[in-house]
């Protein structure tokens, strides 16, 4: 009988967490707060809110309520880090955002934004970054979702670069698209000198955006001189362990940085965890979908 007892427990634990990342866990929405002290003294906070990696499907209903619901935060400016979709539903995407499209915003794209994600073995994932093989003509309506974002105003900072001046702040942007697949466009001169990314020395904030934090996107975004750094992409490593945190990025930023706020260089770094997951990985454990909340205020 004991032994009998020792193996439906070992069944049972597995079965449990398996029961809560595929069922519960993805619909604990969360909001991560951060202060960041990065503007110049005598300046008036700023709210950004970092929306990351949405991967809608039409199913999806609660994420689009509880998403379509953070105007509720007020935020002086939206900054979207890519991956919105995971299927041909550019329409029900954009109303998803219809309320924040209100509001100053920039935005990159990720992989699934042109791509449609396809069934892989779910154990390469934990030996190296993913892989968009063999596709160069997107089967997703990227043209309709950088139509409605730009439509509403949010300006597409993908390998370009923008200036906001948000609450009395002069903030200047600069992007790069998805290292992931290879779409970010570092530049340099014949003489060396760094030409993309780049900002202007007179902003008040210097922030990067970006959808994959690669190693030579924060080098170059650090290079160039950015305050702060915003990226995706990790899911916060999707399936975490207790205690000890994410095993992988899925890119080629140490496993301990898969979320949150670090510093590289003279810039700070945040991550955001992200809201969702491909439809043939449905699952997050450990790590809470989520939006980041920044306060931006002034240096000590």
């Amino acid at each position: 009988m004991k032994k009998r007892a020792l193996a439906a427990g070992a069944l049972a634990v597995p079965a449990a967490a398996g029961i809560w990342a595929a069922g519960i866990e993805p619909h604990l929405f969360a909001i991560r707060r951060h202060t960041l002290p990065v503007l110049p003294a005598g300046h008036e906070p700023i709210r950004v809110l970092h929306v990351a990696d949405l991967h809608l499907t039409s199913w999806q209903k609660h994420r689009a309520a509880w998403v379509s619901g953070l105007t509720r935060l007020e935020p002086d400016l939206v900054v979207n880090t890519g991956d919105n979709l995971s299927a041909d539903i550019v329409p029900e995407v954009l109303d998803v955002f219809d309320g924040l499209l209100d509001v100053p915003g920039v935005f990159v794209l990720g992989s699934n934004d042109f791509f449609s994600p396809q069934a892989k073995n779910p154990a390469k994932y934990l030996r190296s970054p993913s892989q968009v093989k063999h596709r160069t003509t997107p089967d997703l309506d990227v043209d309709g979702l950088i139509r409605g974002f730009t439509d509403r105003g949010w300006v597409f900072l993908d390998n370009a670069e923008t200036q906001l001046t948000i609450n009395g702040t002069r903030i200047d942007f600069s992007g790069l698209g998805d290292a992931h697949i290879d779409r970010d466009r570092i530049r340099w001169s014949e003489d060396g000198d760094l030409v993309h990314p780049r900002f202007d020395s007179a902003a008040d904030l210097k922030v990067g955006v970006t959808h994959a934090p690669y190693s030579r996107t924060l080098e170059a975004f650090a290079s160039a001189g950015a305050d702060l750094i915003m990226a995706g992409h990790t899911h916060g490593g999707q399936i975490r362990v207790p205690f000890w945190g994410a095993p992988v990025t899925n890119c080629d930023l140490d496993r301990t940085r898969a979320r949150g706020v670090f510093g590289y260089r003279e810039s700070l770094v945040e991550i955001s965890a992200g809201l969702g997951f491909s439809p043939f990985s449905p699952v997050r454990f450990a790590a809470r979908p989520e939006v980041a909340l920044l306060t931006l205020v002034p240096r000590g």
